[in-house]
């Protein structure tokens, strides 16, 4: 694919630096910054108890093997002991959406904030109530598979960015749905075409990809001439 107008591109620490460090962590967020990515990729999860905190997948496991489902225990119980390791330090532990957003401000970094489980909207209310009083709106873009989550919060924050993640796969009335209400678009970047990038673009919308890690993938993704490319290995 061929653009011959370039864009400057934001890369972005698909859960922090997750490649190298235990992800959606604290200190993945801190060396996505220190490796030169201009943004960084979170998950947030409800606990049983109401609070925000940055998790993937819908249980964590601790140091001690003990697996925890976040939304049926407690953030004390959830940090009760650091994560069990994966890669990097042994002492992560589960990282709140707020210090997310702290070290985000803290490097005057992008936030790309995708909601994970049940979140209604008194939920959404918070989570970006938060992300405005601790950092700014302007800086955060929300995503989601799911179109409704973003009609949501849309509705409740209109200045707030607004990005379908989109598979390939996606119902063409969601990807229309975009268009139409000013979405922005996060692709597999093995489905992003040149209309793609045109359709968007032409409307003054932006175009990122995930999750490109390796160095073929990331002169792909640059090649093709969007705003974003996501890594767990690359910053810049």
């Amino acid at each position: 694919m061929s653009n011959n107008t370039p864009r400057p591109i934001c890369m972005i620490g698909h859960r922090g630096f997750s490649g190298h460090y235990n992800e959606n962590t604290a200190t993945a967020f801190e060396k996505a910054f220190e490796n030169g990515s201009g943004g960084c990729e979170t998950d947030v999860r409800v606990t049983k108890d109401g609070a925000l905190v940055c998790s993937h997948d819908g249980a964590v496991t601790l140091k001690d093997g003990t697996e925890l489902v976040v939304s049926d225990h407690t953030f004390a119980e959830l940090t009760a002991q650091p994560l069990k390791r994966k890669n990097g330090r042994e002492d992560d532990c589960l990282c709140t959406f707020r210090e997310y957003l702290e070290i985000m401000k803290k490097h005057d970094m992008v936030c790309f904030i995708e909601l994970k489980g049940e979140f209604t909207d008194e939920k959404i209310a918070e989570a970006f109530q938060m992300a405005d009083e601790v950092y700014s709106l302007d800086k955060c873009i929300l995503q989601s598979f799911e179109m409704s989550n973003l009609i949501r919060a849309h509705e409740q924050f209109p200045t707030l960015g607004i990005m379908l993640t989109y598979g390939g796969d996606a119902p063409q009335e969601d990807y229309d749905k975009c268009l139409e209400m000013g979405f922005s678009i996060d692709a597999y970047f093995g489905a992003v075409t040149d209309k793609m990038r045109e359709d968007f673009h032409s409307r003054g919308l932006e175009v990122a990809v995930w999750t490109a890690n390796s160095e073929d993938e990331i002169r792909y993704c640059r090649s093709l001439g969007v705003d974003y490319i996501e890594s767990d290995f690359y910053g810049a």
